[in-house]
């Protein structure tokens, strides 16, 4: 009888009342507690605000990048059993910019956030199949992802290599069908280029491509303009390995590691200097750098290394 007037009463609604007006006296006796008082007042000390994307006059397009605001209330509850004030044991929420990446007027992509510590590689594909199965192969013993610009005539005659790059968890972006210099082209040709490559790469693999990368890195404003009425930005880069003239792998390593920044996009092609040169770059970027693919690079996402 008494476990169930028990029962009863322990379900009734003096019990959430009760709970209640616990939940209040926590709740008043926090904005009383020093240590939450404290995290208020230095919150702002450590707060990054967010950056937007702007079109720079040497970089052009350059992505925005978030900023950090503390949360208050999750960082009090981190810090509460040590009871003292503790900057590692604060919790940050993203805060987005303003301006985004496709807030901008199309224009030419050359690197990412100044800010962002990661890089990305870019791999155009137009020939050299040889040498992708090694370097799909170091690209994932050291867990990177890159992004391969494939041409849309190789993709034609190798599908099947295309489709071992996308099962691997590579990006696919557009490099042209023929590979020709797009800057001497007429727009109805430079439109066909692109869209007959995004054709048969969406119907090989499945992928819709957001970037596009120009033969050779010649374009012109058409070119930029076109692409983007296809829903695809143009991707230049701010590192090249200059591995179609062959040298060694030790150079291309020094060539890029010398150049390295923040937000590099760092062009190469399947060669077998580059095969070769790929885990010794690798390992010389990782200790500094996140590698990622194009669009991981141009993501606003805030890279906060503890």
């Amino acid at each position: 009888m008494l476990l169930f007037i028990w029962g009863i009463i322990s379900q009734s609604p003096i019990n959430d009342y009760t709970a209640n007006l616990r939940e209040k006296s926590s709740e008043a006796s926090k904005w009383k507690d020093p240590l939450y008082i404290e995290i208020q007042q230095k919150a702002k000390q450590y707060e990054i605000p967010p950056q937007n994307a702007v079109i720079d006059r040497v970089w052009k397009a350059i992505p925005g990048y978030n900023g950090l605001k503390v949360n208050v209330e999750a960082s009090y509850r981190n810090m509460k059993k040590g009871g003292v004030f503790d900057a590692q044991k604060l919790v940050y929420e993203q805060v987005s910019p303003s301006v985004h990446l496709n807030d901008l007027p199309p224009a030419p992509i050359y690197r990412g956030h100044p800010e962002k510590p990661m890089v990305a590689f870019l791999i155009n594909v137009a020939w050299g199949e040889e040498y992708i199965p090694k370097m799909l192969e170091t690209l994932k013993k050291y867990h990177v992802q890159a992004t391969f610009f494939l041409e849309g005539r190789w993709v034609k005659k190798h599908p099947e290599m295309a489709k071992m790059i996308v099962d691997a968890g590579h990006e696919i972006g557009n490099h042209s069908y023929s590979h020709p210099d797009l800057k001497t082209l007429d727009n109805s040709s430079i439109r066909q280029e692109l869209q007959k490559t995004n054709e048969i790469i969406e119907a090989t693999t499945g992928v819709t491509c957001k970037w596009f990368a120009p033969p050779s890195g010649s374009y012109r404003d058409d070119v930029v303009n076109i692409a983007h009425d296809l829903h695809m930005y143009t991707i230049m880069w701010s590192v090249d390995t200059i591995d179609w003239q062959k040298p060694s792998p030790s150079v291309i390593v020094k060539r890029v590691t010398s150049k390295l920044h923040p937000g590099a996009m760092i062009l190469m092609h399947p060669t077998s200097s580059t095969a070769e040169a790929l885990e010794p770059l690798i390992t010389a970027i990782q200790p500094t750098y996140d590698i990622g693919t194009v669009s991981m690079l141009l993501d606003e996402k805030r890279i906060v290394k503890k």
